[in-house]
């Protein structure tokens, strides 16, 4: 996955300027796409509106462009679901009848695959203003910059992680992805075969399981895993490809997070080890505008 062009030490709207490979493009696409959708759904959000009518509308909008397949199909948490709260087996995370109210947070998420290209994206938002999730929002960015910098340091992923979790801790936050099967902060993302009829298993796409089934075996045997968590099969630099990276912070019942994807190459160069994808995702956009 060669790329030239600078990508910045900060992880902060650096990287416009690097050229991509095709390959890197079509994943670019998916995400935009993703990430077009969660603003377009989140602008339609109004008291009343249910997860599982934000989920409906987050589908409906990718299958009318041309989305036929799915990572997994979209989430939506409401409210205290967004710390994940008292959630304790994975059903809990499929959308609920639960109401959104004004003021109350919210979390997108999708992980759509578009012309083979997946893309695994969290939106952020709240219905009305909130200093407590503008502020969640905020600290996020030390996170984007930390976990950019230490891979490139060849830091192993459980080392990385737990750098995360010291710099939640210092910041006052939970940890929230803990909550996330195998405690995930991340896990690779790749090519999808594109399918007439694409069928999905417990939310999740049967070809896009398949694959990464294929990469824990092959990973189990070459000493790496394709799931990046707190856990001893994460002790290891990390692997060349893509990345759906996602620190997730909760405070007294309010969490706010981003997803999105990060290259990591074998170059020798440290700024092409390892870059942001995108820098023009709405969390960094929002970022770069406070700072200005």
């Amino acid at each position: 996955m060669a790329a030239a062009g600078t990508a910045g030490g900060t992880g902060v709207g650096t990287a416009a300027t690097r050229e991509l490979t095709a390959e890197l493009r079509g994943f670019r696409e998916t995400q935009r796409l993703a990430y077009a959708c969660a603003e377009a759904v989140a602008a339609q959000l109004r008291p009343g509106v249910t997860e599982r009518d934000a989920a409906r509308m987050q589908r409906e909008w990718l299958y009318a462009r041309g989305v036929k397949d799915w990572f997994h199909r979209p989430f939506a948490w409401f409210g205290d679901r967004t710390a994940f709260v008292d959630f304790r087996i994975p059903l809990q995370f499929f959308p609920t009848n639960r109401r959104l109210e004004a003021g109350m947070p919210f979390i997108l998420d999708m992980a759509p695959v578009y012309k083979g290209y997946t893309a695994d994206i969290g939106y952020s938002g709240c219905l009305g203003l909130d200093p407590v999730h503008d502020k969640l929002l905020a600290d996020l960015e030390e996170h984007r910059a930390l976990i950019l910098r230490e891979v490139r340091e060849r830091r192993t992923l459980r080392e990385i992680y737990e750098d995360v979790d010291r710099l939640m801790v210092r910041q006052g936050y939970a940890n929230r992805h803990r909550a996330y099967p195998f405690g995930v902060i991340a896990h690779k993302v790749d090519r999808v075969r594109e399918r007439r009829f694409a069928p999905t298993l417990f939310g999740f796409g049967a070809e896009s399981l398949k694959g990464l089934a294929s990469d824990a075996l092959h990973g189990h045997r070459d000493g790496w895993s394709p799931l990046w968590s707190p856990y001893k099969f994460s002790d290891h630099p990390p692997k060349p490809g893509l990345w759906a990276v996602e620190p997730h912070l909760g405070f007294r019942g309010t969490g706010a997070k981003f997803e999105e994807i990060l290259v990591v190459t074998d170059s020798r160069d440290p700024e092409e080890s390892a870059f942001w994808l995108d820098d023009d995702l709405p969390h960094v956009r929002r970022w770069n505008e406070a700072a200005a």
